[in-house]
């Protein structure tokens, strides 16, 4: 039980401690203290240190710059080795695991050992690794460190060889060696060799070359092949074949139904410039050429026996791109490709940031689903990839990633798998930009729709999207496709720093400037033909689609906002954003804060960040002026123009939001901001400024960091909740803003939503990153949202849809009313924990002293909540709330990209993850309780299965095929045919593969268990059956006894003759 210490209302207000976070708030870093009061509340924490462990638990995407690939027939398991030491292992849905070597050396190549649970890889280091498979977790079991040689190719003989040859490759030269009796045939080629390919049979092979060329050679004469092709080479009218490309690998394997394939990568003319790379198939007298979007790293087939001496029946191909993965089905006469079930298109575009939530709706992950399914790509194999576990699934987790071409991907992460749900495209809102034209062109912006952020509602389904060029769209859910005119808003967020407002001109009046200066004034709109430029840059800026447009079910547009360009000067970019379907929708930059009412589709407040503060200001700095009004027009005629200046008037009076019956008298649209003073601001620049408060420097611009909605006590005499904003500044100081909005339906449409005065300030160190609220007895409080509801739904009039708001007051989880709530605030190097409505800081954590925290979210864990952060120098912290004690303090990830700092993001239920390379997501999870759950969560990479039998040699085949002889790997590589290996050629280092598997075999005896049972229901049935078959042996054994004593009776008093 955690006791802290609660202040009345209104005790403090006189004190600046308690608003301003002074510190009299805490004493030493780290150390939370409380203060002094003498009413107490009790808060229940029930989290500890044990109820947190760090681990990583899957890897989503495509591996980054993968480098070698191995299959293993039986167990149907793929893996990928990439340069960076990584292996990817890949199964049917729900095998997917990632293995890193120690190292980090690239990854040369892999082998399994077939169906024996085993993997080899070879590293650029010279070291051997041998991989333990037979646990969900892989590890090491032994390594081969080479201390003298360096090795190029690696050749695992697993089963017993029936192939009698081995090939040595060099530059040119083909080399054939008889393993048994030793003796080498060589034979030297014009052109350089690439690779060879054998037929199963073991008495023709084929070489790729550089010349394009194919060759084909037979042992009985090895002075020169007796079939040469250029697949690519077409003759010339000189009668000279056309140069091509090397050939750098074929495949040449052979179909009991039908002619041999031989399949191969490169080989194409030099005819075109630019030409993608190839796969080529060839299938009897049929060249079916495959383009690829990226170069091909490795190509592998897949056949149907794990023997290589027999008749291989290939029935896919796997290739390994750059930056894909694709599997091509041999069993159609199109080849056309499988549908991947794992996500190898992450980085189609680069990923620009994510975001994660948990506990969504349970509907709104198949409405997704099923509006993503019709857009898909259709042309896949109609033959899928069977379903080798069902995993249990863990809740109903949602990733979004947003791409640098504007597009955004919802993902279905409830598994440990990704499914891909929707994809949205927000470039289709703007018109299509002519290549070379515009003042983005003239800056090199390469992408102009790239996204920054999102603020996603699941439950009201409304949809923000940020762009880098400063612009943002709103989106409702639909499922009916619509007709509809995109509505726009033109929001001016510039201010000039060279212009100070000095005291001498306001002091005859302290609370408005002049009218053509400062104060905002009405601004008409005017048609313009198009190309027409406007006197405020709006030509500079994306231009949107001005007709009716059909747009298909899913999200749809509703609002797009746009910040103007400035005496071609573009606008500086968005850094923070909030939307709640309750309220409304907050962003800002460094240059202020706009607040939109996406409802009446107008801007209630627009003002510079210095102008919140008012006369409490703990800078006291002078204000900055806007820049000079200018009137703006707009060529579209459902274009809302508004110029809302930066508010050179502190923050200290009402502002009411246009509504649309403005909008409706005026055709003009214009647009008033009526500001309705309750008191004059007195002497507000009069005060003496000291040399040390004139020495910060006035240039540097002060940004919005982050914003939340939600309902709070705007001011200390406030004794019920109302909707506020709070603002978090880079400065370490956060502002709370109360709204007043009209809570019946029609009201809501037509009054405008006002602002009350601001002011109140709790001061940190460093930028502040969070907001998060509790009541006071320790539940999270949620922020309020709009019941969704389909505006493009056919009418009912037993059903109307009006709107309907769900509330999540303060003071509905508490007894007593008006009791209060608690406000955390987390910065880069500080957490503070205050009492509203006194605004009295109870608690205070310094987090980090030699670096920064650069991303922090209050999330739910085990039934309780706490503030999760993750900070510059790698560490991942867990603090209590509300007491800040720490928790977990783990140094997980340097901070090396600012991908990372980019792309991190906690969510509910100890989940988190990141961009860990530019093509790979990582999830991890910092809950104990699913560190202990994740063996059992994981899939099975080996299942018990009989390796098939080897084809039986029939006696004619080998009386007449030759004297090709079976060798097993003891009789050609042991100690008595090749002599005991030099100690110092090769350092054994051994792993942790066995210790693991130990652990492994603990923490999962109850399904070794299940699985036992299993196997012993299997044998004992198998017993039955051979119990059967014994009897029905036994029994045929007897009526033969039978028949040949009747036979011997009849025949026993015949003479010789009588036969």
């Amino acid at each position: 039980m955690k006791k802290f210490r609660k202040v009345l209302d209104g005790l403090t207000t006189s004190s600046p401690g308690g608003t301003m976070g002074s510190p009299s708030c805490g004493s030493a870093a780290g150390t939370p203290t409380a203060a002094p009061t003498p009413k107490e509340i009790d808060v229940q924490e029930t989290l500890v240190s044990e109820n947190f462990q760090l681990c990583k638990t899957v890897r989503h995407g495509f591996p980054y710059q993968p480098t070698s690939l191995a299959f293993d027939p039986v167990q149907k398991i793929l893996a990928i080795g990439s340069r960076s030491g990584g292996v990817r292992i890949l199964g049917r849905p729900g095998v997917d695991c990632y293995c890193q070597h120690e190292s980090g050396a690239a990854v040369l190549q892999l082998q399994f050992l077939i169906n024996e649970g085993a993997l080899v890889t070879a590293c650029a280091d010279d070291t051997l690794h041998l991989w333990n498979l037979r646990q969900r977790r892989p590890a090491v079991l032994h390594s081969l460190k080479f201390n003298r040689e360096r090795f190029e190719k690696i050749h695992l003989f697993l089963f017993k060889s029936k192939t009698k040859l081995f090939e040595k490759i060099t530059c040119g030269a083909v080399g054939v060696s008889e393993m048994k009796s030793n003796t080498i045939l060589t034979n030297t080629c014009r052109e350089a060799i690439h690779s060879v390919s054998w037929h199963h049979e073991g008495k023709q092979f084929m070489c790729s070359h550089s010349d394009g060329s194919l060759t084909l050679w037979t042992l009985r004469n090895t002075t020169k092949p007796f079939q040469v092709t250029f697949p690519h080479g077409k003759i010339q009218k000189d009668g000279r074949k056309e140069s091509c490309k090397p050939i750098l690998k074929v495949e040449y394997k052979t179909s009991r139904s039908s002619e041999p394939f031989v399949i191969f990568s490169g080989g194409l003319s030099y005819d075109k410039a630019g030409r993608r790379p190839a796969l080529t198939i060839m299938h009897g007298k049929a060249i079916t050429v495959l383009e690829m979007d990226y170069p091909i790293v490795e190509f592998m087939v897949l056949c149907e026996t794990p023997y290589n001496n027999e008749v291989q029946d290939p029935y896919a191909v796997v290739v390994l791109l750059e930056k894909d993965l694709i599997v091509v089905d041999l069993t159609q006469s199109n080849f056309p490709v499988f549908e991947n079930p794992y996500p190898m298109d992450i980085h189609e575009s680069p990923v620009t940031c994510t975001a994660y939530f948990a506990d969504c709706p349970p509907d709104i992950i198949p409405i997704l689903y099923s509006i993503g399914a019709k857009n898909k790509k259709t042309g896949y194999s109609h033959k899928v990839w069977k379903i080798f576990q069902l995993l249990r699934k863990i809740t109903a987790f949602f990733s979004l990633f947003r791409h640098a071409d504007g597009s955004i991907k919802f993902w279905d992460a409830s598994a440990f798998t990704l499914q891909m749900l929707y994809k949205l495209k927000t470039s289709k809102v703007f018109e299509k930009p002519k290549p070379g034209e515009g003042r983005a062109a003239e800056l090199g912006e390469e992408d102009p729709f790239a996204v920054q952020m999102v603020s996603w509602c699941p439950h009201s389904r409304i949809f923000c999207v940020v762009g880098i060029s400063a612009h943002i769209i709103l989106y409702r859910f639909s499922k009916y496709d619509a007709n509809t005119q995109i509505v726009s808003l033109e929001v001016r967020l510039q201010c000039e720093p060279e212009d100070i407002i000095t005291p001498s001109e306001n002091e005859n009046n302290p609370c408005f400037s002049e009218p053509g200066s400062h104060s905002p004034q009405p601004h008409h709109q005017h048609p313009l033909s198009p190309g027409s430029r406007t006197p405020d840059g709006a030509k500079d800026s994306i231009p949107l689609k001005d007709k009716m447009v059909r747009v298909p079910p899913g999200y749809q547009s509703d609002l797009v906002i746009q910040l103007l360009w400035v005496d071609g000067e573009p606008p500086q970019q968005i850094t923070s954003l909030d939307l709640n379907s309750a309220y409304g929708l907050a962003f800002g930059n460094c240059n202020g804060l706009a607040v939109v009412d996406y409802l009446q589709k107008t801007v209630i407040l627009c003002i510079s960040t210095l102008d919140l503060y008012g006369a409490t200001d703990p800078y006291q700095r002078l204000t900055r002026s806007p820049r000079r009004n200018r009137q703006s027009t707009s060529g579209s005629t459902h274009k809302h123009i508004c110029l809302c200046l930066l508010l050179s008037t502190p923050l200290q009076g009402v502002i009411q939001s246009p509504t649309h019956r403005d909008l409706s008298e005026d055709s003009h649209m214009q647009h008033n901001l009526k500001y309705h003073v309750g008191y004059a601001r007195e002497n507000s620049f009069s005060r003496s400024r000291s040399s040390s408060v004139s020495s910060i420097d006035r240039d540097t611009k002060e940004a919005i960091t982050t914003l939340q909605f939600g309902e709070s006590y705007g001011r200390k005499s406030d004794a019920l909740p109302t909707p506020c904003l709070w603002v978090g500044t880079s400065l370490g100081v956060g502002i709370l803003i109360p709204l007043s909005i009209p809570t019946d339906q029609e009201e809501r449409m037509e009054d405008p939503v006002t602002v009350g005065p601001s002011g109140k300030l709790q001061m940190l160190k460093g930028s502040v990153l969070r907001f998060g609220f509790l009541d006071c007895n320790g539940a999270l409080i949620q922020s309020p949202y709009e019941v969704w509801r389909d505006l493009n739904a056919p009418e009912d009039p037993d059903r109307p849809r009006r709107r309907k708001l769900v509330h999540f007051s303060p003071s509905s989880s508490q007894d007593a009313f008006g009791e209060g709530h608690l406000a955390i605030v987390c910065s880069e190097r500080q957490a503070k924990v205050f009492l509203m409505p006194s605004q009295s800081c109870l608690f205070v954590h310094n987090i980090t002293e030699s670096s920064f925290v650069l991303r922090a979210d209050v999330v739910s864990l085990c039934n309780s909540v706490c503030l999760a952060c993750f900070c510059a120098n790698g560490h991942v912290m867990t603090l209590s709330l509300p007491s800040l004690r720490p928790l977990m303090d783990v140094n997980y990830l340097p901070l090396t990209d600012m991908r990372i700092a980019r792309t991190f993001c906690f969510t509910n239920e100890g989940q988190a993850l990141y961009l860990s390379s530019p093509t790979e997501i990582q999830r991890i999870t910092y809950s104990q309780e699913m560190c202990d759950n994740l063996q059992e969560m994981l899939g099975e990479l080996f299942t018990p299965i009989e390796t098939p039998e080897a084809q039986n040699r029939g006696f004619l085949k080998g009386f007449f095929g030759g004297n090709a002889h079976t060798f097993d790997r003891e009789e050609l590589f042991g100690e008595a045919a090749a002599g005991k290996a030099s100690r110092s050629l090769a350092q054994h280092i051994p792993g942790q593969g066995g210790v693991e598997g130990m652990k492994v075999a603990a923490s999962g005896a109850v399904g070794e268990l299940a699985r036992a049972r299993i196997a012993l229901d299997e044998r004992g049935q198998r017993l039955g059956e051979l119990e059967e078959r014994t009897a029905l042996m036994m029994t045929s054994a007897e009526t033969f006894s039978k028949h040949a004593h009747e036979l011997m009776l009849k025949c026993k008093d015949k003479k010789w003759y009588q036969f």
